[in-house]
């Protein structure tokens, strides 16, 4: 049976190729290992080796690396229709953790079931190298707000991101989103204190930009927030298929 075009998977990669019927059929079959996680307990370890891959259909993760003090940097956040754990089976050993925020559901990709879908449908393999390249450019932005931007324009770039990401797969738009993270989840992606994540989101808020309460986050001001941010969205490459 094949996938449905609404799957969070196949309207990412939609962005980059228009995806076939045979192709739809392809990553139909790279869902029919289901599996549920609970919240906190890692799908990979970092170190670990001959691990599988997942594709995230529903709720949210982290990525990270672990510190020898005991704390977190936390690279990104994962979302439906995002690949986990890909380089964790191409690398001989996994180089980063990742945890579920939320109880999760995802589909286990073995690695062999990979190639194959790759030998057989050479656009879909492009495609998940297009959603790898621009997970890429994520990391990279996130290194330039950590060394160059303020703590608001830091928190600002994120919340703007992550709302870019979850409208291309229907889950928000520019009016807000629901969101599971916690103050904590976003001074270990930030570089910033619990402490001072609070102060930052109430200056938001007070000065009429966005408010994060409740597991939601309202855009009050979008162009605002934009201009605060200086948030340029060509990095996420959402612009339409580029491949017919």
């Amino acid at each position: 049976m094949a996938i449905n075009i609404s799957d969070a998977f196949a309207r990412k990669l939609g962005a980059f190729v228009a995806l076939s019927a045979t192709e739809l059929d392809v990553l139909s079959r790279l869902h029919r290992r289901r599996r549920t996680f609970v919240a906190g307990r890692d799908l990979v370890h970092q170190g670990q080796s001959e691990q599988a891959a997942y594709i995230l259909a529903s709720g949210w993760v982290c990525s990270y690396k672990s510190q020898p003090d005991g704390s977190r940097q936390i690279i990104d956040f994962q979302i439906p229709g995002d690949f986990l754990g890909l380089r964790s089976i191409l690398l001989h050993t996994s180089d980063h953790g990742i945890q579920p925020i939320v109880e999760i559901e995802a589909a286990e990709v073995r690695k062999q079931d990979l190639l194959d879908a790759f030998a057989h449908t050479p656009r879909l393999a492009t495609a998940v190298l297009w959603a790898a390249s621009r997970d890429e450019a994520m990391v990279v932005e996130h290194l330039v707000g950590l060394g160059r931007r303020s703590a608001m324009e830091r928190m600002a770039h994120m919340l703007l991101e992550l709302g870019a990401r979850l409208a291309l797969v229907g889950m928000g738009n520019k009016t807000g989103y629901d969101c599971p993270l916690t103050q904590y989840h976003l001074a270990d992606a930030l570089g910033l204190s619990a402490v001072h994540v609070n102060r930052v989101l109430r200056q938001l808020r007070e000065e009429g930009l966005v408010t994060f309460q409740g597991g939601h986050v309202a855009f009050n001001d979008y162009p605002g927030l934009v201009a605060l941010a200086e948030f340029d969205p060509t990095y996420l490459d959402q612009v339409g298929p580029l491949l017919d």
